[in-house]
């Protein structure tokens, strides 16, 4: 096995046809003798040893996505992931360049990591190659019709997508980088923001949720219990001055009280339950 590997790197070192890459090396040789191995631990060492032969090429690949909200290095560690899934599939036999086989494989998996990751919003894959097609085709004629925008018309005319695809492509174009809550809006002068739109949650909502669920409650009380909780909390009227009106002690409107409030709390709750 040593003499196969030996033979390959002695291959390796001829002299070879140019490659259309400059940064692309000539691992014929080792391609073949990964072809010839069993799976284990020199399989993947000699494997490893083409991904590093290659790295310059996919980080190459990755520069050509900077500046659009994804970090170069993160980029380039998706390029080298894309370069050695290349490296494992990549089949020798089918008399493919390696290259040519690479380049689709880890450009794929860059444009794989946008669409997945880098959307602020969920939009279906057919909505983010319309929104694609539509962005390009409206920077290429933003130069071409005497600085005039493009209409629907001219994009679909530009790209033979129908109007009603290009009006879609047209809506995803702010779907990649949602407008923060904390933008000023247009016109605004005095940092009026988009949160300073949306309204709060009103209280009295819940206010009517808990009497609509007590009325068939407090129906079905008994004539005293009724009246006491009528005279304390519509009538604002003290325990002392109840008891005194009912003839009871204070301790008794007291204790009706709490055991009266405690079986409407459960019942309500049981209920919602």
């Amino acid at each position: 096995m040593t003499t196969v590997r030996a033979r390959g790197k002695a291959q390796a070192k001829r002299p070879s046809a140019k490659h259309p890459h400059d940064d692309a090396p000539d691992t014929t040789a080792e391609f073949q003798v990964l072809a010839d191995l069993p799976d284990g631990p020199e399989k993947e060492a000699l494997r490893q040893q083409v991904v590093q032969a290659w790295i310059p090429m996919a980080e190459r690949l990755a520069r050509q996505f900077r500046n659009r909200g994804e970090s170069l290095e993160d980029l380039e560690q998706v390029a080298a992931l894309g370069l050695v899934k290349a490296v494992i599939r990549y089949d020798p036999a089918r008399g493919t360049a390696f290259e040519s086989f690479a380049v689709p494989t880890v450009v794929g998996e860059v444009k794989r990591h946008f669409r997945d990751h880098m959307w602020g919003l969920h939009v279906p894959r057919r909505v983010q190659e319309l929104r694609n097609r539509v962005r390009t085709a409206h920077r290429e004629l933003s130069h071409s019709l005497d600085g005039r925008g493009p209409g629907v018309h001219d994009i679909a005319e530009h790209t033979g997508l129908t109007e009603q695809e290009v009006r879609v492509g047209l809506e995803a174009l702010d779907s990649y980088t949602p407008l923060s809550l904390d933008a000023e809006l247009p016109g605004s002068e005095d940092g009026y923001a988009l949160l300073d739109t949306l309204g709060d949650q009103d209280a009295g909502y819940d206010l009517v949720i808990d009497r609509e669920a007590l009325k068939p409650k407090l129906s079905k009380l008994p004539e005293r219990e009724r009246q006491i909780l009528y005279m304390r909390f519509f009538c604002d009227m003290t325990q002392s001055c109840i008891a005194e009106q009912l003839g009871i002690s204070q301790m008794h409107v007291s204790r009706l009280i709490n055991r009266t409030c405690a079986s409407l709390c459960d019942q309500v709750m049981a209920d919602a339950n």
